[in-house]
């Protein structure tokens, strides 16, 4: 016999719909209509269609931007995900070193991100900073704030100083929840390091791996708090990010219209750049199980 459909759950879930229309779904609106328009000031607004849209496309400042973003993010990945992953296989499963490897990892994700910026920006000064004065005294000729070279690699180690660790904890949970059984099915095959890990801890972290490369692909290409403490997108545009490009249009130039359609298309980037990221990988998944 079918159950009675009982339409009263969805009062539970209405106020979790309401909270995301008042913080989300009601500032977006907002943008929107903010793009399609402009202003000049007393609260007059004036029809003005895709212009801003295609000012934003067609600007090269708007793409070099996006290139930094871009290329940011893939040198990001490329570090963090494969140290994240060599780090969760080293550490302990068992005994009382666990609890002090989690702590001692997620320690650096409790740290606001302006006040990483900050750190760092001490850390790289060549007169106080441990950093920037021991490169100065072993004669490198370090500097960030005016090396465009020298502030990239800076603003990369922060973070990655910052972000593996989110990478680790995700990869180590993955590890510890593997069953035993697949070990000593290994063991008993006399199974080499490597080949555990390619057949059996690999495979068995693609869910995680997944969830890590789409918060860290999001949160690198959505970076603005640190490098803007750190260089504040110098020296000259060298570390201008989408993000600073875009606070920078909207409140330095107080252009409304053309930061409102740029936010709109940075937005639909990261979508359709997270949405790659998840079917590729996902389709990558499913062809290996096969």
């Amino acid at each position: 016999m079918d159950k009675p459909w009982n339409n009263k759950a969805w009062f539970f879930v209405l106020p979790v719909f309401l909270l995301v229309a008042l913080s989300a779904v009601i500032p977006l609106m907002t943008v929107v209509n903010y793009s399609v328009q402009d202003t000049f000031g007393g609260n007059q607004f004036f029809w003005a269609g895709t212009e801003w849209y295609t000012e934003v496309l067609t600007s090269s400042r708007f793409h070099d931007a996006l290139i930094r973003n871009l290329i940011f993010s893939g040198i990001i990945l490329a570090i963090e995900v494969p140290l994240g992953i060599a780090i969760a296989l080293s550490m302990p499963r068992k005994g009382i070193w666990v609890p002090v490897c989690l702590i001692l990892m997620a320690l650096p994700l409790l740290i606001p991100w302006n006040v990483v910026g900050t750190i760092w920006k001490v850390f790289g000064r060549t007169d106080i900073g441990l950093l920037g004065y021991t490169l100065t005294a072993i004669g490198v000729e370090y500097n960030y704030v005016s090396n465009a070279v020298h502030a990239w690699i800076t603003i990369i180690a922060m973070d990655v100083w910052h972000w593996t660790s989110l990478v680790v904890l995700l990869c180590y949970s993955g590890l510890v929840a593997i069953p035993e059984a697949y070990y000593q099915a290994a063991r008993i095959d006399g199974a080499s390091r490597w080949k555990v890990f390619r057949f059996i801890q690999l495979p068995k972290l693609k869910r995680v791996l997944l969830i890590a490369v789409l918060l860290r692909f999001m949160d690198s290409f959505m970076i603005y708090t640190e490098p803007f403490v750190l260089t504040g997108g110098g020296p000259g545009n060298s570390t201008t990010f989408l993000s600073i490009d875009l606070v920078k249009m909207a409140i330095g130039q107080f252009d409304l219209g053309p930061a409102a359609a740029m936010s709109i298309v940075y937005f639909l980037i990261i979508l359709l750049l997270s949405w790659v990221f998840y079917t590729v990988m996902t389709n990558y998944g499913v062809e290996r199980g096969k």
